[in-house]
Parts: C-alpha cells; sequence; structure tokens
C-alpha cells in the first residue's frame, strides 16, 4: 500500500527534475517523506556529474542531502569495474566529472588511443567527439577488449526535448562494431540493494519513482519492491498497453504522487 513506503528511491532527470529546474511538488515531497521519518534516495542513470556533484545541485535547490544518498550509474560502475579491472586499463568514453570519479578509485583510465587498452567503458558522454568514437570503436574491434556501459537509457530528457543518452551512444558504437555493452546501472537490482540495506528497509516500505518503463520500473520490479511511473519524462500512458514493465502505481507527475502519497497516509491514520 502507498500509505505504507518510508523509503522513497528516485530517478532524478524527467522525475524530479528537468535540466537545472526542479518539478513542482518535489521539494514538498522529499520534506515530508523526512518529516515522517523516511528518506529520499537518488537512483540516477545519468553518468555525467559524480555523487557529490549532485550533493550541489541539489543544495542550489535548497535540498540538503549526502552522497550516500545517490546512487549513480556512474558510481555502480565504478564499484564494479574495481572489482573485475582493478589492474587494467580503461578508455572512457565520458565527461571530466565521470573520468575523475574512475580515477578516484584507483583505476587505470585513459581518454587517448591505447593499445593495450582492456575495456572501452562509454557514460553519458556530454563532452562526446568523433575523435573518441574512431577510439573506441577501433578498440573496440580487438575481441579481447570488454564493452561496459554505465546505463542502457537511449534518450535524456532535456527543456526542449531530449538527447542521445548512453544508451543512444552506445547503440552508435554497435551499429558500427557489432558488438552489445555490459551494463551496470538500472534496471540492475543492486542499484536499489545499495540503498535499502543503508537503512534495513523492507521491502513493503520502498517505492521506486520514475519515468523509464525498461530502466526505472524495470528496475524495482528486478528488486522485488513496489513501483510508480511518473509521466513527465520518457514513458507516456499508452505505453502501457505493451509493456512487460508494469509499475504498481501511475501518477501525471511528482506533485500528484505527492498528494497521494500525503492522502493515503492521512486516511491510514484516521481508519484507526
Amino acid at each position: 500500500m502507498l500509505s505504507d513506503k518510508k523509503y522513497f528511491l528516485f530517478d532524478i532527470d524527467g522525475t524530479l527534475a528537468v535540466d537545472d529546474t526542479l518539478y513542482e511538488g518535489s521539494r514538498e515531497l522529499i520534506d515530508y517523506i523526512e518529516s515522517i521519518g523516511g528518506r529520499a534516495f537518488y537512483i540516477t542513470n545519468n553518468s555525467v556529474k559524480s555523487r557529490k556533484d549532485y550533493v550541489e545541485k541539489f543544495r542550489r535547490w535548497g535540498i540538503m542531502t549526502k552522497e550516500s544518498q545517490f546512487m549513480t550509474a556512474s558510481y555502480a560502475t565504478c564499484r564494479y569495474l574495481k572489482e573485475h579491472y582493478k589492474d587494467k586499463k580503461l578508455f572512457a568514453l565520458g565527461t571530466p566529472s565521470f573520468v575523475e570519479e574512475l580515477r578516484s578509485f584507483g583505476l587505470a583510465v585513459t581518454e587517448q588511443s591505447e593499445k593495450d587498452a582492456d575495456c572501452v567503458v562509454v557514460g553519458f558522454d556530454r563532452t562526446l567527439s568523433y575523435e573518441k568514437v574512431e577510439t573506441a570503436c577501433e578498440l573496440l574491434f580487438r575481441p579481447a577488449v570488454d564493452f561496459i556501459g554505465t546505463n542502457p537509457d537511449l534518450k535524456c530528457p532535456t527543456a526542449f526535448g531530449f538527447v542521445p543518452d548512453c544508451g543512444g551512444i552506445c547503440a552508435m558504437l554497435t551499429a558500427a562494431v557489432a558488438r552489445t555493452p555490459l551494463y551496470i546501472g538500472k534496471p540492475s537490482a543492486e542499484i536499489v540493494t545499495l540503498c535499502t540495506k543503508q537503512v534495513n528497509a523492507k521491502p513493503e516500505e520502498v517505492l521506486v519513482v520514475g519515468d523509464r518503463l525498461y530502466t526505472d520500473i524495470a528496475c524495482g520490479i528486478n528488486a522485488g519492491v513496489e513501483t510508480a511511473l511518473v509521466y513527465t519524462g520518457e514513458a507516456k500512458e499508452k505505453d502501457l498497453a505493451d509493456t512487460v514493465f508494469m509499475p504498481d502505481y501511475t501518477f501525471e507527475n511528482i506533485e500528484k504522487l505527492y498528494q497521494e502519497f500525503r492522502k493515503s497516509r492521512e486516511e491510514a491514520y484516521y481508519a484507526f
């Protein structure tokens, strides 16, 4: 039941905000969650920013957070690479922030053409150049070089529409080299686990909220928790007719979710 929720795992882009604009109801819902003794987490597949960057971005919105509340695709990828590529060389397609985060895990990262690179790692790269693309293709034509993407999202919401996300960039590479990457971010259930274990949350207390069916909603389903879809990003109501990733709840926007959540708790309280 919606009234049972205490721990909300929010996607950011297209769910709570677009670009640097916070949607109506986002701050109110986050404040309300804190007021009832719950906690908001942020599980974004955007690999442009590090967790530190997001803390600063939320601060500018007047929302105080800690790095531990953010589980980004780049952070999850860093954890995976630390485990599997600790002493290997990585060629990265990503922003300077993403490269810095990789290096903060002690990983050997290069942004130049390296004949001995062991893996091509792709993030949502707003600094993408054709030179980077050519180098990645050259490396990926070598079967011994692995191919990893931070997240499978094809497009990222903007104020004017969408731009290619990591999945879109990887699709371009796949078209050229006939190889598909291993994706680390959502819909992996590990993203949810990294949040819920911090607060010893019970599954019935958790709600994953997002705007994409194949990443956000699939992530919650894979983790065995309930999900809510908002129609302010990629997915629209018509998409529910042809999906295997059916959300438990749907809302026009985050403000409607806030209103319904508060109402459900008040009704549950007065029922006693």
